[in-house]
This record gives structure tokens, C-alpha cells and sequence, in this order.
């Protein structure tokens, strides 16, 4: 049981990390786009899949709080202000893409909440896993810390790193979605943004070096770990290799593949801790009747309907955007 919930956790965050984190960097690039018909095809790329892509968000929530709820309480203490932040800004932008839709005269005050609430969400995200790298003080599974323990410079590191993932991320999305000028700008967009990616990694490298960070130890105890970060090189070469050809899918996967390696070079350097370093999988699990209870319904149940469910979604709107179809 153990095992199955770390998995379901594992498959649920990165799900979300990779389907909301593309339409949250479109919701980035949005604010730097002036050309309303551009800014409508933006829109309609992400319209039928943006809202059900944030219900990973809540699944990986109720997985915490039923199998891990050790985890849940750390993690609720430690970023309750970073939370309230990110689903305020997630609300916000919310109501800001359903209201630009309909507002005559203050459509540029909803453009900029789409792009703020895009930016400050991300950000608040990025800043988190920073501050879990770094280490959660805590005692007993009680976190120890203060209310802004979470803000250091590291993790406003890792706060705009993200920034510029997401945006990779959507640019790609965008390339792959729509058609005409836009796409031909987001392939502009690709590269820049690629390479703002990888100065962010070796600068969060030799910083993790300079502040000695215990999960840099995990590299020397762990050599295989390699792997991981070259797969990343692999997703970029996709990227390049799509750009250059023109293969308007191909920068989308080798995105994807940047973002997978980044999760899986993380989640094997913590592993078999899910608070580094303190708080490992056992000693956060449940008890293993609450884990069996959780898996004949949610396990079984929830999270192998949602996951059908949005299989069959991105395969319905699977095709270009087209411009002159509202997002209706």
C-alpha cells in the first residue's frame, strides 16, 4: 500500500506539474502579447483543458491528507501563507479568463489578472520545491520554522526558474496549437526561453554546490543518477531538433522530457524521503488500514476514471486552434 500511494503521489504531482504548467505558461507569455486576435488563439489553445488540468492539484492534496497526512500537516504549517498565495492567484486567474470573455470596456484589468495570477501561481510553486531542497525545519513531523521560512534566496531562485519553465512549456504548447503568426512567434519564443532554462539550472547548481545542500551528497552515494540529467539533454535536443525542422509537435515533447528528467533527478535524489531529510515514506504513511480503505475507493475508483477522463479529453481536442472559433 505503501508503495502504491508513493506511486499514485508520484504520477499525480508530475500530471499536474506537466498539464497545468503549460497553460500556466501560456497564461505568462499572455501578459507580453499585444495583438488581441493573437491573444484569442492563445486562449482557445488552452480553453477546453485548462480547468480540468488543476484537478491533478486537488488529487495529489487528498493523497497527502488520506495516505500521508503527516506530510499534509508538515507542509500545510510550512507554506500556509505560499498556499494561500498560489490558490488565490489561481482563483483570480480563473475569473479573469472567464470574465475577459464577456468585458467590453475593462477587458485589459481581466488580461492582467490572467497574467498575474499565471506568474504569482508558478512563482509561489517554483519558490516551494526550493525551500523543500533546502529543508523544512521541523520537530517531530511538526514544522519549527517561521511564517517566512519559505522565502530565501534560493527559493526565489527556483521561483523564477519555474517562471521561465512554464513558459517554455507553453511556448511549445503554442507551437503546437496554433497556426500563422502566433506559432511562428512562439518558435522565436522556444529558443530564448530554452536557454534562460539552462542558465537557470547551472546557477542553481553552483549555488546548491556554495551553500553545500545535503541533496547534493545523494550524487556522490548515488552515481546512476546520471541518467536523469541526461535524459534532460535528450529533451533538449527535441526541442532544438523541432525548432530548426519545424516539426510543430516535437518542441512540446522534448519540453515534456525536460520537465519528467527535472522531476525524476529530484524525486530519486530524495527517495526514500518525502520531507528531505527528516521525514522518510514509512514514517509518513498511514496506517495501513486507512491506506486499503483509501485504495478500494480512490485507488480504484477516482484517480483511474480522472486519468481516463482526461485521456479522452486531449484526444477529442486534439487538433489546431483555429482562430476564428470562440473559446465557447
Amino acid at each position: 500500500m505503501v508503495e502504491f500511494w508513493t506511486a499514485a503521489l508520484g504520477l499525480t504531482l508530475l500530471l499536474y506539474i506537466l498539464l497545468d504548467g503549460f497553460d500556466l505558461g501560456v497564461g505568462i507569455l499572455f501578459g507580453f502579447v499585444r495583438d488581441a486576435k493573437h491573444k484569442k488563439q492563445m486562449l482557445n489553445s488552452i480553453a477546453p483543458v485548462w480547468d480540468g488540468n488543476e484537478t491533478w492539484l486537488i488529487l495529489t492534496a487528498s493523497i497527502l491528507f488520506g495516505a500521508f497526512p503527516v506530510v499534509y500537516a508538515l507542509l500545510l504549517s510550512a507554506f500556509y501563507l505560499p498556499m494561500i498565495l498560489m490558490l488565490g492567484a489561481l482563483i483570480f486567474r480563473g475569473v479573469a479568463f472567464e470574465f475577459r470573455e464577456k468585458s467590453v470596456t475593462k477587458k485589459w484589468l481581466w488580461d492582467a489578472g490572467f497574467t498575474t495570477g499565471s506568474i504569482v501561481a508558478t512563482f509561489v510553486q517554483g519558490a516551494a520545491v526550493g525551500a523543500m531542497v533546502v529543508g523544512i525545519p521541523n520537530a517531530a513531523g511538526r514544522y519549527s520554522g517561521t511564517p517566512l521560512g519559505w522565502l530565501t534566496p534560493f527559493s526565489i531562485l527556483c521561483g523564477i526558474g519555474l517562471c521561465l519553465g512554464y513558459a517554455l512549456l507553453g511556448a511549445t504548447w503554442l507551437v503546437k496549437k496554433t497556426e500563422g503568426d502566433l506559432r511562428d512567434a512562439a518558435y522565436r519564443q522556444i529558443v530564448k526561453l530554452l536557454i534562460g532554462v539552462i542558465a537557470f539550472v547551472v546557477i542553481a547548481f553552483f549555488f546548491s554546490l556554495a551553500m553545500e545542500l545535503p541533496v547534493m551528497t545523494r550524487w556522490i552515494e548515488r552515481p546512476g543518477l546520471v541518467v536523469f540529467p541526461v535524459l534532460g539533454v535528450f529533451g533538449c535536443f527535441l526541442i532544438f531538433r523541432g525548432c530548426s525542422n519545424k516539426f510543430d509537435a516535437l518542441p512540446f515533447i522534448g519540453a515534456v522530457t525536460l520537465f519528467i528528467s527535472a522531476f525524476a533527478t529530484l524525486a530519486a535524489s530524495f527517495y526514500p524521503y518525502i520531507i528531505p531529510f527528516s521525514i522518510t515514506l514509512n514514517d509518513a504513511a498511514a496506517p495501513r488500514s486507512s491506506l486499503s480503505f483509501l485504495f478500494w475507493g480512490a485507488g480504484i475508483f477516482v484517480f483511474p476514471l480522472t486519468l481516463i477522463y482526461t485521456m479522452v479529453v486531449y484526444w477529442l481536442f486534439k487538433g489546431k486552434a483555429v482562430e476564428e472559433e470562440g473559446y465557447d
